[in-house]
This record gives structure tokens, sequence and C-alpha cells, in this order.
């Protein structure tokens, strides 16, 4: 079982406070989501959570092992905050192996597979910096789950995704949530955050200020939204 702890997390970046006094817990086979405007501290706290980097005060504990301190990185994550980037020159199959060749652990095979189940096309030659921006949120999600990461953390990955990309970004989540992994994300949209996630933690001025429970969860609502 896969299980994040933060505790009495707080971020400071040029004397502003964006993450402050922060405590919860997440275990695996949830999705969480993360709800609030632009500047509540979601982003902040993701790469917090992905140890991208640091916090002032507070810890995060990934199955009791302290982030910066005991491990510098999650030992199994995968990852997709702001805007995907990938290697112009190459395609997305080219971009993905690539990547997977620094871990090893997703052959040729797993890599057309996720691929496919992102909507995209394995055979297809196309190089990246011809992609429209869904393609690029697609491949984005794709590089994220590929190595079937024990944590998901996707910021907005609804993001340019047509109607057909959003339904298979469903689906996708629900398999990875069903295989055991630990998915946190953010969207805009909170009717999708809703469908998706088992709990939502409202995020205002860099502090949690409510939970909500999913429609896929159990938690008492304790804030309208």
């Amino acid at each position: 079982m896969t299980k994040i702890e933060c505790i009495d997390l707080v971020k400071d970046i040029k004397g502003s406070r964006v993450i402050d006094g922060i405590s919860l817990e997440m275990t695996s086979g949830k999705i969480v989501g993360f709800k609030g405007i632009n500047g509540s501290g979601k982003t902040m706290l993701m790469r917090l959570l992905s140890g991208l980097i640091r916090a002032t005060e507070g810890k995060v504990l990934i199955n009791g092992k302290e982030l910066g301190k005991d491990i510098t990185f999650p030992e199994s994550i995968g990852i997709l905050i702001e805007n995907p980037a990938f290697l112009d020159a190459y395609s997305g199959f080219k971009n993905l192996k690539m990547l997977a060749s620094i871990k090893g652990e997703a052959d040729d095979a797993k890599i057309a597979e996720t691929l496919l189940l992102v909507g995209l096309d394995p055979r297809d030659k196309k190089k990246y910096r011809k992609y429209s921006l869904g393609m690029k949120q697609r491949l984005g999600i794709a590089a994220a789950v590929m190595e079937s990461p024990d944590i998901i953390i996707l910021d907005e990955p609804t993001n340019s995704l047509d109607t057909a990309g959003v339904d298979l970004l469903k689906a996708l989540l629900q398999r990875e949530k069903a295989r055991g992994a630990l998915i946190v994300i953010s969207c805009h949209d909170m009717e999708i955050l809703r469908e998706l996630s088992d709990e939502i933690y409202v995020l205002e001025s860099g502090r949690v200020s409510g939970c909500i429970s999913g429609e896929g969860g159990e938690t008492d609502e304790s804030q309208n939204v």
C-alpha cells in the first residue's frame, strides 16, 4: 500500500507564503482531487508531493520516508505538472521510448498500449513539434502512466482535451485506480473532478479549507462548492 502524508507543510517563495500549514493523508487505490482558483496553491502542493521543490517547514512522507531527507523523490511516480515538454524532432513513441530507457520498466509493447489508451497512434511518425495542443497533452498523460507507477500526479490533465480525450482520460484513471495506484489530480471542471475523485480537498490561499466527497468516495461533505 502507498501512503502520502503531509505534515504542517509550509512553502515560502520570495517572502510570500504560498502553502500555509497543510496537513493531509492520502492512500493507494484512490483518486484525490485538488480544487481551487489560480494561485490557491494546487500546483505548488503537487510540486511538493513530487519532490520537485522542498518545503520551507513541515514534511512530506512517502510510505514513512521523508522527501528531501530519506529519499530525493518518490520511488515510483508519474507526473504531469503544467505543460508537457518533449523533444520536438521525435515522434511521440520515440519520445516515450527514450524516457522509458531510463528505468527500463516499460517495453515497446507497453508504450504502444499506453499511447492507444490516450488516443494516439503508436505507429504515427509525426514529429512532436507538429502535434496539436490536445495531442501534446495526451502524450504527457501517457508519459505519466506508462510505467504503472504507484503514485500518479496530474495537474489539470483535461487541458486542451476534446470530449473524446476527456472520456479516454476518465477510463484510464479508473483503470489505474483499480490497479491500486494513488492518483492526485487537479481540474477546473468541478463536475469532472467530482466524477473521478474519491475525495476532493479545497484549497484557498495555500490552506485546505474543506474536504468534499466525490462520486467514488464516502467522505462526508464538509463544505459546498
